[in-house]
């Protein structure tokens, strides 16, 4: 990475500041570049969808791993229901999508209410064996039907249904002579695997899923600082995570610090994050004490109130080039993690050192975050919070006495509730990884790079002022 000459400056930058300069290129096409990282997270895209209650589930987990990023549970989930959820995640198909199933006698209003949980748009009504015989539509906005009808006389029959093991594009191929928009897919005892519509085909042949050494699906998840913390990293470790992040808002402190020698020392045999801090001291810290993987980023989410409400913080691209120089100094990698919201920005990202972007905020609005989908005058839109908001704080102190509830409730960093709208363009997250992919695979092609190393040790970079970015934005409706 360098600089224009004479555009390097004296103070701190965030993602909006910077503007990357074309280079001579060999790249004949985007599907050349290589995205895969290699800090142990074994993503094949650089994302990570942060540990966020209101972003970070099941549903997400499995889907953002079949296209070769990484989800983090997060740290307030019980050990329980984390183990329940990484075992759904590791037992699902690397191809076909998991669907919504429903009985016969299941009410239509079950179905309606359950579609907008996956976002192909339809349920399979199954049998008692797990075969499936049917499937229902998600109606159409204003569209009357009757919710206390039973599936049995308001499913469709299935228009294509296909081995499991059939090629994408053959499965592809079949959905364009059935003119249909979606293939259910079986074992060889008729038993329901999957789904697959044509766009899901297209994609399985572009992605390559985030497996571990057994071909499953990759997931990680949190573990905080308080309570039984080596206790906690084994057991989500046997439950089958295959990374673990070690996570607190200020990660360089004693605690951590303590906590992280701690985990680290026990030989879980998984890759270990933690953070956050945005300083080569912090990062420096947290690697010593046994971190693979250091977070950066201190207040540049959009849920995250810290800076207006402490000062404390930095702008992000500064701190990952600090964080990021550090860190491949001593061995090791930085995830660069808030402030995205364009893929440029993921781009820059990459560019300043980091292995994986994490992805919050930007990821609450589509039908695989875990929250019930609201409408209103706007149109769909989920609920998302912070994960050190009044409402994080509370569900992480349920434990606690009602004095120290009570007590803990009256500081809070983050925002409680914010609605974030579903994009009708881009309404899933694979629409978004889609969004993203494109958007740096053509950053790779334009400095003339190939893969995402490359792309770091490549990148000549501008400063440009706040004019400069607003001449980038697209105007659709014209001057």
């Amino acid at each position: 990475m360098r600089f224009l000459e004479g555009h390097r400056p004296d103070h701190d930058l965030t993602y909006d500041d910077l503007f990357i300069v074309p280079n001579r290129s060999s790249a004949t096409s985007r599907f050349d570049v290589d995205l895969s990282t290699d800090d142990g997270s074994g993503t094949t895209i650089p994302l990570v969808v942060a540990n966020m209650t209101a972003i970070a589930g099941k549903r997400m987990a499995e889907t953002v791993a079949r296209r070769g990023g990484l989800v983090v549970l997060p740290q307030d989930v019980p050990i329980d229901a984390a183990a329940r959820t990484i075992g759904e995640v590791k037992s699902r198909h690397l191809v076909a999508d998991t669907p919504v199933t429903l009985r016969a006698d299941d009410l239509m209003a079950n179905a309606q209410a359950l579609i907008p949980k996956r976002a192909h748009g339809y349920a399979v009504v199954i049998d008692d064996d797990n075969r499936p015989i049917g499937l229902i539509a998600r109606a159409a906005a204003g569209h009357e039907i009757d919710m206390f009808t039973d599936l049995r006389s308001a499913m469709t029959p299935i228009p294509v249904t296909l081995s499991a093991d059939t090629d994408p594009r053959a499965v592809f191929e079949a959905l364009v002579d059935a003119n249909a928009d979606l293939a259910v897919l079986i074992d060889d005892d008729g038993l329901l695997v999957g789904v697959l519509t044509r766009t899901g085909a297209l994609r399985a042949g572009i992605y390559q899923p985030n497996v571990n050494a057994q071909g499953r699906l990759r997931v990680a998840t949190a573990v905080g600082i308080n309570g039984d913390v080596i206790g906690n990293a084994r057991a989500l470790v046997t439950a089958g995570a295959d990374l673990l992040v070690v996570d607190t808002a200020h990660g360089h402190q004693e605690k951590m610090l303590s906590a992280l020698s701690a985990i680290a020392g026990a030989d879980l045999g998984v890759p270990l994050a933690a953070g956050n801090v945005v300083s080569r001291r912090g990062t420096l810290d947290l690697i010593e004490a046994g971190a693979n993987i250091v977070k950066v980023g201190v207040g540049p989410g959009a849920m995250c109130t810290t800076r207006m409400m402490t000062g404390v913080g930095r702008p992000q691209f500064s701190a990952v080039v600090e964080c990021a120089t550090a860190a491949r100094e001593a061995g090791a990698h930085v995830w660069a993690d808030g402030g995205i919201r364009h893929p440029r920005d993921v781009a820059l990202a990459v560019a300043a050192g980091a292995s994986n972007a994490m992805v919050g905020s930007w990821f609450a609005g589509t039908y695989e975050s875990p929250g019930d989908l609201h409408a209103d005058a706007g149109g769909e839109y989920k609920v998302s919070f912070g994960m050190a908001s009044k409402r994080a704080v509370a569900a992480r102190s349920v434990g606690d006495n009602a004095y120290d509830r009570a007590r803990k409730s009256l500081f809070e960093e983050g925002i409680s509730s914010s609605r974030i709208r579903i994009d009708p363009e881009r309404p899933s997250v694979e629409d978004l990884i889609d969004h993203i992919s494109s958007g740096v695979r053509s950053t790779a092609t334009y400095t003339g790079a190939t893969s995402l190393p490359e792309l770091h040790e490549k990148v000549v970079l501008g400063v440009q002022s706040a004019a400069g970015f607003a001449e980038g934005r697209p105007l659709p409706g014209g001057w």
